[in-house]
């Protein structure tokens, strides 16, 4: 499988850090990315047909992000999973979310697909990344408003590093053989966003709050950073579940896929530290 990886979005969260991992293995994968600029990137974007023979002509395995401006998941998907399987992809690995069962809403709906049609899969169901609060859209507010938004109250949160999710991807990707099954992926705890502010507090020196919101005055909040409305809705209501107590567990997934113990918020904050100075 050394040449036959392709990484969809690999220039993105999890995507780049997926090719790293690769790397790091002896793989030199192929980079999906709608910009291709690399020796080894490969023209590709869910919604151009166009791009897909290229793409995945001589793959074997193949790293699924799904598009991140629908909640059709599968309808902006499934044209180019059928190129896929018409081009001899035989491994996939979806990355989807704890939140998202199989059969339910956005990549709910694809893992239902890959286990009805694909040879070899894997579903990657991660808690919410740690990356939310360096580089998405709670960074901001933590730098210059010492404050995070959420509607989540006390609800806990198995917080996981995306390094730790491409480290899970990049094995199934190389793997002997896959169990056809999907993967809830925490971080070592599952703690409160008054944690999280409270770590922050204390390793940047000054006073980082958790500012809660109703369910309704997130989707606004979204939508005024510019997510279109569906979307910022769905995004909320997902903070109203894990209120609800939805995220509140700890796996050993990552353990088992990689062998390693996953990143703390701790050990994240310390890493990151510049992203909020």
């Amino acid at each position: 499988m050394t040449n036959t990886i392709l990484v969809t979005g690999g220039t993105g969260k999890t995507g780049s850090r997926v090719v790293e991992q690769l790397k790091a293995k002896g793989v030199s994968p192929h980079v999906g990315t709608r910009s291709p600029k690399g020796e080894n990137d490969a023209r590709f974007d869910w919604k151009d047909p166009s791009t897909f023979d290229a793409a995945f002509e001589g793959v074997r395995a193949v790293y699924l992000v799904a598009p991140t401006d629908t909640v059709d998941s599968l309808g902006a998907m499934q044209s180019g999973l059928e190129a896929a399987l018409a081009a001899g992809v035989q491994r996939f690995v979806l990355l989807s979310g704890s939140s998202l069962e199989e059969g339910g809403p956005m990549m709910g709906a694809v893992h239902a697909w890959l286990r009805s049609n694909a040879p070899e899969w894997s579903v990657l169901r991660p808690a919410w990344f740690m990356q939310n609060f360096s580089e998405l859209h709670h960074r901001n507010p933590i730098r210059d408003e010492a404050a995070i938004y959420t509607a989540t109250d006390d609800g806990r949160i198995g917080f996981i590093d995306a390094g730790d999710i491409a480290a899970c991807a990049a094995a199934l990707l190389v793997a002997g053989t896959v169990e056809n099954t999907d993967y809830i992926l925490t971080g070592p705890e599952a703690i409160s966003y008054d944690v999280v502010a409270e770590t922050l507090t204390y390793q940047l020196g000054r006073q980082i709050s958790h500012d809660r919101l109703t369910v309704d005055e997130l989707a606004e909040r979204h939508q005024s950073l510019g997510l279109p409305e569906e979307y910022a809705r769905a995004l909320a209501a997902m903070d109203g579940a894990i209120a609800a107590g939805a995220e509140d567990r700890v796996t050993d997934n990552v353990q088992k896929l990689t062998g390693k113990v996953p990143a703390s918020i701790v050990e994240f904050v310390q890493q990151n530290i510049e992203a909020w100075k």
